[in-house]
């Protein structure tokens, strides 16, 4: 099968294509797979990507957006291989980088990989019959974790659940405490993430309403009500539930900007319509 789009300079060619609902997809996107290509509904490839394996299959709500030239790569040694492949779960986002996928890469959902990320599944040089070493295993990441800047996920690491990797790590082993913080090189344990009770999540969420009505106030606005309700948050006839991320009610401009306000508090509510607003500024 063949997907082109001349214009955007997009050639996707794979034995099975699948584009879901709602995607976008930008400019000078080269996609090749021997077997499956599948992309998830409400999901966008920005621009500058290279990918290349066996078998790739993406979920619901991934987002890519490059911040460079260098763009998200996919593939490279061993790419031709039967287990080349790339399995990534709902409501990802990825920067730029490079997975490497020799060997199988499994990503679950909710996973942030940050600019300059990147995955090895690989590692040779000299002969093994010498005694050097010589490493094939793939990478699996579990749900709910964040990758920090230029960091390097080797060959054959397992990343447990809601797992923070600070910037420039490079994790060499295994992470098996779940919602924990890692740091440096190699990546070690720094502290366990402690949930706060429900009178500081108040507190919090007092502060993101205040900070947002401070936005707000540079924008073309008819009006805007809150009401905290915890675990609800409601925002004129839209009410979020801060506590499972689901949502009911009726969505509007203001209510996007709001999502994507609180998106970047780590609080990512989808639905059908994309975080960004087209509210105007005030002049």
């Amino acid at each position: 099968m063949l997907y082109e789009d001349k214009l955007k300079n997009i050639h996707i060619e794979a034995n099975d294509i699948k584009l879901g609902e709602n995607v976008t997809l930008s400019n000078n996107i080269h996609i090749k797979t021997f077997g499956k290509f599948h992309l998830g509904d409400g999901s966008h490839l920005g621009s500058n990507v290279n990918m290349k394996g066996n078998d790739i299959v993406i979920g619901k709500h991934f987002y890519y957006s490059p911040l460079n030239t260098l763009g998200l790569n996919v593939g490279g040694g061993g790419s031709d291989s039967p287990n080349s492949n790339l399995t990534v779960g709902d409501r990802c986002v990825f920067h730029n980088g490079l997975i490497n996928i020799c060997e199988p890469v499994v990503i679950g959902n909710d996973v942030g990989l940050s600019n300059h990320v990147d995955i090895i599944t690989h590692g040779f040089w000299y002969s093994m019959l010498e005694g050097y070493p010589t490493e094939f295993a793939g990478v699996t990441i579990g749900n709910n974790v964040i990758v920090g800047w230029r960091s390097t996920i080797m060959t054959g690491v397992e990343i447990s659940d809601n797992v923070v990797i600070g910037n420039n790590s490079n994790v060499v082993k295994s992470i098996t405490k779940s919602k924990s913080i890692y740091v440096g090189n190699p990546a070690r344990f720094i502290k366990k993430i402690e949930e706060p009770n429900t009178k500081v999540k108040l507190k919090m969420l007092d502060s993101i309403v205040e900070d947002f009505k401070d936005l707000i106030k540079y924008y073309v606005v008819d009006s805007i009500n809150f009401k905290i309700d915890y675990p609800n948050l409601i925002i004129n006839n839209f009410t979020i539930n801060v506590d499972n991320f689901s949502s009911f009610g009726v969505e509007d401009e203001i209510t996007d900007m709001f999502r994507d306000f609180i998106r970047k508090r780590g609080i990512r509510i989808y639905t059908d319509r994309k975080f960004s607003s087209s509210l105007k500024r005030k002049k």
